[in-house]
This record gives C-alpha cells, structure tokens and sequence, in this order.
C-alpha cells in the first residue's frame, strides 16, 4: 500500500499473501494430470496390453481409455467438490485432445502424443494456480484490513476492525503440518458469511387401487456459514497463529467495552444537561434585557 493510500494515523502492521499450498486443491488437479500421462504412456507403449494400443488400427482403444481416465476423475471430483467446473474442464481437454489428434493427423502416434499433451497441460495448470495465487494480498494496518487481489479484474475491499462482529478461523491437515490457515472476519452486516439452503418434504397418499390421490408439501431453510471468496478473505495465510492473534487484538482494541459505554453514555447526559443549563441561562439572560429595555422606553415617553 502506497503512503498516499493510508489514512491519517494509520499505521501497516502485516502484509500477506497466501501460503504456496493453500491452494492445493487446485494443485491437486494438475498433479493428476501428470500422474494420468504418465500412467497412460506407460500402459499404451510399454505394459504387457501395449499392443492393444499401438497403431493407427487400435487408435480408438487407445483414445477412449485416454478419456476415460480423464473423464471418471473429473466426474469424482465434481462429485466430491460439488463443481462440475471440474468436470468441464477435464472435458475440454480430452475434447481439444482429440481434435489436435485429428486435425494433425496424428492417430498412429497418440500413444505418445496424448502423455506429452496431458503433461504440458498440467504445467499450464500450476501456473494459472500460481498466478492466481500471487494475484491476491492483504494489509493488516492498525485500523483496518484490506483485501486485494484480481488478475484481471482487480478487486479491493476495506474492513475496519470496529465493524467486525466475529472471526472464525480453520486450518486443514496439510495447514497444520505447514504453519497457514484461513481467518475470516465477519462484519456486523454479515461480510464473511455465506448460506446454505437445506429442503424438507413430506408427502400423503389417498385412495383406492384404481384411483388415488397424491399430496406433498415440504419447505425450506438457509443457515449461514462463515464463507467467502478467498479475495475477500485471509485465506491460507502464514503464519497463522501469530496473524489470528493480531487481528484479534486490533479487533479488541477498538471494541468499546460495557464499561466503556457507560462512560461515554454518562458523557454524553452531562453534555445535554449542559446544553439545557446553557439554554435556560440564555433565555433568562434575554428576559432581563427586554425588561429592561421596556422601562427605558416609558422613561422616555
């Protein structure tokens, strides 16, 4: 952050980033890329079913085991991550896949074009992760905490710490093993949280064997759950447990506590109790005067 960008008194304690790994599970699928290319290169030129797979006779054998691997794991793990943006994209790979194959005219050489192709793309996958990872940054000052990040679109969002009702904080497995982990603050307008929608229903079912008649009602109901884009959010930052104290107690420095309220509560009456005093003299004050100003006037008649 610029010094122009500071407010008045403002002072930066911390600046961060998301740890390398904290995006792992984007990783994750450019690791099974590489896995599934070489496994697939060695099955189609060197395992004992090679020549099932070699060939431009058995091209089709070879292209459709390609594909399935690539399409089974993204339907587990749209499954497993309830985003089918996983699935698509696996998808547009075997799909592109294909057609350089064809266009290119490359049908008796797949059994090494496809692992070649599937590797490079996956290093194309952890640049885009890490791209997208140091796209992102947050400054922890003593007033406030502000969330940057975008590629394209940059985004940019200021919390100040007396607006923040909550904090809620996770750290996974590979968190824990590593020092980083995930605090979200949540503002008393409900920035930091997201909601799930859970359904019930219930039905009934009247009538004889030959007519019958079916009624269902059922209904609805959202629950908020800490969550937000990791934009707008500490996502994965490092250290954890030295940043989750920090922001604690700024959080806790601008918080007015019970007593703290009384105070200024208290303040406060006695200011109006002086303004009243003040207004009551002043009116008395200007009483007097016009009396007075009303016995010069019959003196001088």
């Amino acid at each position: 952050m610029k010094d122009e960008d500071l407010l008045k008194d403002e002072k930066i304690e911390k600046v961060l980033s998301p740890h390398p790994l904290s995006f792992m599970k984007y990783q994750a699928f450019s690791i099974y890329l590489i896995v599934w290319g070489i496994t697939f290169g060695w099955v189609v030129n060197f395992s004992e079913w090679s020549g099932t797979f070699i060939g431009e006779a058995n091209f089709w054998w070879a292209i459709s085991l390609w594909g399935i691997g690539l399409l089974l794991a993204g339907i587990i793990a749209s499954l497993t991550t309830v985003r089918w943006s996983v699935f698509i994209l696996y998808l547009s790979i075997f799909a592109s896949g294909v057609g350089l194959v064809l266009l290119l005219e490359l049908q008796g050489s797949v059994g090494l074009f496809a692992p070649i192709y599937t590797i490079f793309l996956s290093f194309g996958g952890f640049l885009a992760v890490e791209a997208y990872r140091r796209s992102h940054k947050y400054i922890i000052s003593n007033q406030r905490i502000t969330f940057k990040g975008g590629i394209i679109t940059k985004n940019e969002r200021t919390l100040r710490y007396d607006k923040i009702s909550d904090i809620n904080a996770k750290q996974g497995i590979i968190g824990q093993i590593f020092g980083f982990g995930t605090i979200i603050p949540i503002s008393q307008s409900g920035f930091g949280l997201g909601s799930d929608k859970s359904m019930a229903a219930g039905g009934v079912m009247l009538g004889s064997k030959t007519a019958k008649l079916f009624g269902a009602v059922g209904g609805g109901k959202e629950v908020q759950n800490p969550m937000a884009r990791s934009y707008y959010e500490l996502h994965g930052i490092y250290p954890y447990k030295k940043v989750k104290k920090l922001v604690e107690q700024m959080v806790q420095g601008n918080v007015i506590t019970p007593y703290q309220k009384e105070q200024v509560s208290f303040q406060k009456e006695q200011v109006d109790i002086q303004k009243q005093m003040r207004d009551l003299l002043k009116m008395q004050s200007d009483g007097k005067d016009e009396k007075e100003e009303g016995k010069e006037e019959k003196k001088d008649s």
